[in-house]
């Protein structure tokens, strides 16, 4: 049966809004080869993804909790707790593949708590991650006093961030690549996968099909929590210490990437691949920025149009499908 020009219509919209922050992501990296010839360097290119990688990192993770229609504003002061907990335990002379796992384990049980919160006793997931970022961060200035941890870490350390495989391919790019894979795998094949969208879309009704939505939220934050643990360890290993006030505000960038790179924060919709494009995308307008000498003012000025935009975007295109109007 010949496909009627509606369907070919939606097929094209839909197509072009999935494949947008590619396009977006490719248009913004030719300018700026253009326009500044170090951009293209290699060095470059590897400085913006071991500046950005706790981000991409954390943003994977926040795609299955906007996927699941929650959010999570604790991820900023999380990072800075798993990571404290990890080079403390450095400090002290634990090794250092044990003080990572510690580190990714101690996100976990944030996310569990806030999985718990939201699950168990109803919290709104805005209210239970927004008090949960208060104590998360209390707790990181209540254990280092509000002093660096730095005192018997050992250097090597930092190849966790500033290392390279090969001598050419940087260590967070790989790790970034082995989180993605494994997420979209998990995402597209298995039911924690399946089940974050159905939530997302209508937690009642995914209720209502015999989903145990509690458990599975559960999950979900867990999975969030464990890889905002992991890039905790990555943002720490760049200096080879852990840092009181660091992850203050990544919140809103983790979020705007997950956003900007296709999810709704209605739920039901994100992609691992779009999320990377969103994050890629903030991260090369900021190198831009930089390149350019624009002002860190007019950078944050961006980056603010740029998420209101996709949140603009993606509210304009639901009320379409829902025949809404304007």
């Amino acid at each position: 049966m010949p496909m009627n020009t509606s369907n070919r219509t939606e097929i094209l919209r839909t197509s072009y809004e999935k494949f947008l922050p590619f396009v977006s992501v490719v248009v913004i990296g030719g300018v700026l080869a253009v326009c500044s010839p170090y951009f293209r360097t290699w060095q470059n290119l590897s400085n913006i993804i071991r500046q950005h990688s706790q981000i991409i990192i954390m943003a994977i993770g926040m795609t299955f909790v906007i996927a699941s229609g929650g959010i999570d504003l604790s991820i900023g002061s999380m990072m800075a707790l798993a990571g404290i907990c990890g080079t403390f335990l450095m400090s002290v002379g634990v090794p250092i593949v044990v003080a990572v796992l510690a580190g990714c384990l101690g996100g976990l049980v944030c996310g569990l708590l806030n999985g718990l919160l939201i699950s168990r006793l109803k919290i709104s997931a805005f209210i239970a991650t927004l008090g949960t970022m208060q104590v998360f961060r209390g707790l990181v200035l209540v254990i280092t006093k509000g002093l660096p941890v730095d005192k018997g870490i050992p250097r090597s350390f930092g190849n966790l961030r500033n290392g390279n495989v090969f001598g050419v391919i940087p260590i967070p790019l790989v790790l970034i690549l082995v989180v993605a894979v494994i997420a979209s795998l998990i995402l597209r094949y298995t039911r924690l996968g399946r089940y974050s969208y159905a939530i997302g879309s209508n937690a009642e009704a995914a209720r209502h099909s015999g989903i145990r939505v509690g458990t599975y939220l559960l999950l979900i934050y867990a999975v969030s929590g464990f890889l905002t643990g992991l890039a905790g360890m990555v943002e720490f290993s760049s200096l080879v210490s852990g840092q009181p006030t660091a992850g203050e505000g990544y919140e809103l960038k983790v979020i705007a990437a997950v956003v900007i790179g296709g999810g709704s924060l209605m739920g039901g919709e994100g992609t691992v691949s779009g999320t990377i494009a969103g994050a890629l995308l903030m991260a090369l307008l900021l190198n831009g920025c930089t390149l350019l000498r624009i002002s860190d003012y007019v950078q944050k000025i961006v980056i603010g149009a740029l998420i209101v935009l996709a949140v603009a975007f993606d509210q304009l295109r639901r009320r379409k499908i829902e025949g809404g109007g304007l």
